[in-house]
C-alpha cells in the first residue's frame, strides 16, 4: 500500500507527533535485509555516517529461509567485503545440468566462462552481514538495534518527509510505538518489492514496466540427502521442475505449478509422485525421497522502476526490479546495486568541496550503470523461464518449438556460451564494460 505523505505539523496528524529535534544522518537506509545491510557494511567501512531502518527483526528475517545461487561477481563482492565465510560453508558449482528427452546435458559453466557459481542461501548472506555489522558495534552496547543504533530492528517507516528534497527524511515508530524522525543528505530504499520508498515516488515521473508470468513454482524443503551433484533444471510433457540443493541433509525442490495452487490440499506423497513424473527418463533417474517441511508457492513477476532517483531519493534492489527465480538473478541484482550505488555516493560525498554544495547530477550515474545489469537479467531470466516452462493453453507445436531450442542450445558451444554467461554474470560488478 502507498505510504501516505507527511501532512502539516499543525495538523494534529502523526506528523505532528515527531519530536521536536531529529535525527541527522548523512544517509538514511529503510530496509535492513542483504542490500541495505551491505550498504551499512560498506559506508562503515568508508567512514560514512548512516541509519538502517528495518521493520522486522534480525530473528525474523534469519528464519525467513530463502535459496540463493550467487554469481561469480557477488562472490568477489562479499569477499571484497570481509565476508568470505561463503568460500567455506558454501558450494561451488561449476556447472548445471538441463534435463529434457528424458536424459540430462550438463552445461560446463567454468570450462565455457572460466567462472562458477555458489550455492549459498540468502539467509547466510543476511547472517553474515548482520553479524559483521554486530562487530562493528552498529548495534550499540545492547546489541538490540534501537533507537540510537546505526542498525535499528523494529524500526517501521511511516511516512516519507520531503523525498524529492535535498534533505530528505522519514517518520518511523520503534518496537513501543513511540514516533521518531530521521533526515539525512540521502535516502536509499532497500526494502524489498513492496517498497514504502518506491510507492512515494511521483507517478507522474515514475515509469513502471511489469510482467506477469502464466505460471508459479511450488516448492518444498525436504529431508534428505542429495540427489544430484548440480542444479538439474528439467522441461517434460507434465512441466517444469528444479532439483536444487541445500546442506548435506535438506534439499529444495520446485515443480511448475498454477499461480493460484493451495500448497496445504498435497500430501508428501503427491509432492514426490509429481516430482519423480517430471525427472523420469529412460537413464532411470530418480529423486531420494524423505519427509517434506516446507511447502509454498512462489509467484514469477518481473517488473523494473524507472528512474531510480527522485531528488536525494534513490531505489536498490527489489525496490527497484524483481525477477523471476529461474535465472537466479535477484539477490546478485541487489548486491551489484549497492555496490555501484557506494561507490557513486563516494564520488557525490567527495564532490561538495569547500562550499559543501554537492552536484546532485553525479547520483544520476547510479541509475545509468545499474540499467544495462538490470535489463540483461530480465531478459537471461525470461529466457529461461519461457524456454523451460509449459505455458497454459500450449499448443503442441509451441512444445515442440521449446524443445527444438533446447536441442540447439545444448548441440551448440556458443548456445551453452550465452546461457554459460547469463548464469554465471557478466564480469565483476564495477567493470566499465561487460564483456
Amino acid at each position: 500500500m502507498p505510504v501516505p505523505p507527511a501532512v502539516d505539523p499543525t495538523s494534529g496528524s502523526p506528523a505532528s507527533r515527531r519530536p521536536h529535534a531529529p535525527e541527522r544522518t548523512l544517509v538514511g537506509i529503510v530496509g535492513g535485509g542483504p542490500a541495505g545491510l551491505l550498504l551499512s557494511h560498506l559506508l562503515h567501512r568508508s567512514g560514512v555516517d548512516h541509519v538502517v531502518l528495518e521493520a522486522r527483526s534480525r530473528e525474523e528475517i534469519e528464519h525467513t529461509h530463502r535459496a540463493g545461487i550467487l554469481e561469480a561477481g557477488a562472490v568477489q563482492v562479499l569477499v571484497d567485503a570481509g565476508l568470505d565465510r561463503v568460500l567455506r560453508d558454501g558450494s561451488r558449482h561449476d556447472g548445471i545440468v538441463l534435463r529434457f528427452d528424458g536424459a540430462g546435458h550438463r552445461i560446463d559453466l567454468t570450462g565455457l566462462t572460466g567462472r562458477s557459481v555458489w550455492l549459498y542461501p540468502q539467509t547466510d548472506v543476511f547472517i553474515d552481514l548482520a553479524n559483521q555489522r554486530a562487530a562493528d558495534g552498529a548495534y550499540g552496547t545492547g546489541g538490540a538495534g534501537g533507537a540510537g543504533d546505526q542498525v535499528r530492528w523494529g524500526a517501521t517507516v511511516t511516512h516519507v518527509l520531503d523525498g524529492g528534497g535535498d534533505r530528505p527524511g522519514v517518520l518511523w515508530t520503534d518496537r513501543q510505538g513511540r514516533t521518531h524522525e530521521l533526515r539525512c543528505d540521502v535516502l536509499v530504499g532497500a526494502d524489498g518489492s513492496h517498497s514504502t520508498l518506491r510507492h512515494t515516488l511521483p507517478e507522474s515521473q515514475r515509469r513502471t514496466f511489469v510482467h506477469e508470468y502464466p505460471y508459479a513454482w511450488f516448492g518444498v524443503i525436504v529431508e534428505t540427502p542429495r540427489s544430484a551433484p548440480e542444479l538439474v533444471y528439467t522441461t517434460s510433457d507434465h512441466g517444469f521442475a528444479l532439483i536444487s540443493q541445500r546442506t548435506e541433509t535438506h534439499q529444495r525442490l520446485y515443480f511448475q505449478c498454477d499461480p493460484d495452487e493451495d500448497p496445504t490440499r498435497w500430501t508428501d506423497d503427491q509432492i514426490w509422485a509429481e516430482l519423480q513424473r517430471r525427472v523420469a527418463g529412460p537413464d532411470g533417474f530418480r529423486l531420494v525421497e524423505g519427509p517434506v517441511e516446507e511447502r509454498s508457492v512462489l509467484r514469477f513477476r518481473s517488473s523494473v522502476v524507472e528512474p531510480v532517483r527522485h531528488g536525494r531519493m534513490l531505489l536498490a534492489g527489489d525496490a527497484a526490479h524483481t525477477v523471476p527465480p529461474t535465472g537466479a538473478k535477484g539477490l546478485n541484482l541487489a548486491l551489484a546495486d549497492v555496490v555501484v550505488l557506494h561507490d557513486v555516493l563516494q564520488t557525490w560525498l567527495a564532490g561538495g568541496g569547500r562550499t559543501g554544495r554537492r552536484d546532485d547530477t553525479v547520483l544520476d550515474e547510479y541509475g545509468r550503470r545499474v540499467a544495462e545489469r538490470v535489463w540483461r537479467a530480465q531478459h537471461f531470466s525470461a529466457w529461461m523461464s519461457g524456454m523451460l516452462h509449459s505455458h497454459p493453453g500450449e499448443t503442441e507445436f509451441a512444445a515442440r518449438r521449446r524443445l527444438a531450442e533446447l536441442r540447439m542450445l545444448v548441440a551448440s558451444e556458443s548456445g551453452r556460451r550465452f546461457l554459460a554467461e547469463g548464469y554465471t554474470g557478466w564480469g565483476p560488478v564495477l567493470a566499465e564494460a561487460a564483456p
